[in-house]
């Protein structure tokens, strides 16, 4: 190799690492006054103690006296709140952020033994956890996405009676990239509503466990063998694969931010056997809470195409037809190994307490080529008409109910009070308008005026 393509190829694989700078990224190992530097990822984070984001009335910075050495060393302390508390983080860069939340219950020591963990977290407006205790085990993460208009975003976390306590091990705050959510704009069941998210599932379909160190935004994603429906011979006729060439990201489709290379590199598919095309779907079941609308993200990148024009499948979602003769060699600019993603959104009232995708042959499918192929899955779920992604509450009512008597607690009843007022409004509005509307919908819903995430956008409400 000369000198030249030496370092043309240095600078190809800087850029790839450090394509994604977010304006905004803040970092906080909670309950502690030193910096801790993750041993995967090498991030650093600033123990909250000598912070200046965290305001509290009243708290306790705990530290493991066990910890497990396999843990995250974020894990290993923890903030205590008796009282209601928050952290407020200076914003940069307007718009929407990425918030994740990191919980893991340890032997909480100095609580006292008639308390117990049961709390609410809300931010700029929104209902992230209602009632929320944690069990021992494993660390939870929780993601969301939340809209910052103001200088500020403020997370509150929020006791749920004087016998209670809430608890954080650790908090990111990072800008999310553009093209991330671009197509979230489209999804609106009320134009005058704000929605906020929740990753309820992020899954890499047919390989293994995708950790923070292989995902530029430091994302986790699982196998989806558990959501994985078997059928009555359909073993025979799809299979997993791994690819372990490049995956070619392109101007126009999903970006290395949207989704990382280890999920692009393996795929379920269904192949044709004996001469024919199987007549067989590939299912896949996620159990989900009833109340709330969901944007299902599908993930694909033809990684097992011998040549392009030779894979055509259906999408379904809950048994309707959502994406017919799907083309990924037209939709990737005739280039093989090129992600592509495609979001739906499935109504509240249309579905039970599960969502099911389907990936099977279609009529333009062919003999000896691949008949059918996912390689992740992504589930968000969308706030109500309370602004709540848990319940239907609202950010007043938290605050009423973590109090008891006194002429506060009566002045926070009746702020709530109108909030359920104006809410009740806009249930009767949402409603109204969701009456007019299919079960589910690709975003955007007008599948001629926008081909999403292909080469050749058709519509300015698209930026590649």
């Amino acid at each position: 190799m000369s000198f030249f393509h030496l370092l043309l190829s240095l600078a190809i694989s800087i850029a790839l690492v450090s394509a994604f700078s977010p304006a905004d990224h803040h970092l906080i190992d909670c309950g502690t006054t030193a910096s801790t530097v993750l041993d995967h990822d090498h991030r650093p984070f600033t123990g909250d103690g000598s912070s200046t984001t965290l305001s509290s009335t009243k708290s306790l910075s705990l530290k493991n006296s066990n910890p497990d050495p396999n843990l995250s060393p974020i894990y290993h302390t923890a903030r205590v709140f008796t009282k209601p508390s928050h952290y407020k983080f200076k914003i940069q860069e307007k718009g929407t952020h990425l918030v994740r939340i990191h919980f893991y219950k340890f032997d909480f020591m100095n609580i006292g033994t008639t308390c117990h963990d049961q709390f609410h977290v809300s931010a700029n407006g929104y209902v992230l956890l209602h009632n929320y205790s944690v069990s021992k085990g494993n660390p939870r993460i929780k993601d969301f996405l939340i809209t910052a208009d103001e200088d500020e975003l403020v997370i509150r976390f929020i006791p749920v009676d004087q016998t209670s306590f809430a608890f954080v091990n650790a908090i990111e705050v990072i800008s999310a990239p553009k093209d991330l959510i671009d197509n979230f704009k489209y999804v609106s069941f009320d134009h005058n509503m704000r929605y906020a998210y929740e990753s309820v599932y992020r899954v890499s379909v047919g390989g293994v466990k995708v950790t923070p160190f292989n995902d530029s935004l430091w994302r986790n994603w699982v196998p989806d063998d558990e959501f994985l429906k078997l059928g009555d011979g359909s073993v025979e006729s799809y299979k997993k694969i791994h690819f372990d060439g490049r995956i070619n990201y392109r101007v126009g489709g999903a970006s290395r931010e949207v989704g990382p290379d280890n999920m692009y590199n393996s795929a379920r598919l269904i192949f044709g056997v004996n001469d024919s095309v199987p007549k067989v779907n590939m299912t896949w079941v996620f159990p989900v809470k009833k109340g709330f609308s969901y944007i299902v993200r599908l993930h694909f990148c033809d990684i097992a195409s011998i040549s392009i024009g030779l894979i055509y499948f259906n999408v379904y979602i809950n048994g309707n037809l959502v994406y017919e003769n799907l083309d990924l060699s037209t939709l990737t600019n005739y280039m093989l190994a090129s992600p592509f993603y495609a979001d739906f959104v499935v109504d509240s009232e249309k579905f039970s307490d599960v969502i099911r995708v389907d990936i099977g042959p279609s009529k333009s499918s062919m003999p000896h080529a691949v008949d059918g192929m996912l390689n992740g899955v992504e589930i968000w779920k969308m706030s109500n008409s309370m602004s709540s992604l848990d319940g239907e509450v609202c950010v007043g009512q938290l605050e009423s109910k973590s109090q008891s008597g006194g002429q506060m607690s009566r002045l926070l009843s009746l702020t709530a009070a109108v909030c359920l007022l104006a809410i009740a409004f806009l249930v009767m509005r949402r409603k109204a308008v969701a009456k007019g509307l299919a079960g589910w919908s690709r975003v955007p819903v007008d599948v001629s005026e926008i081909d999403l995430k292909s080469s050749y956008p058709k519509s300015a409400g698209v930026s590649v």
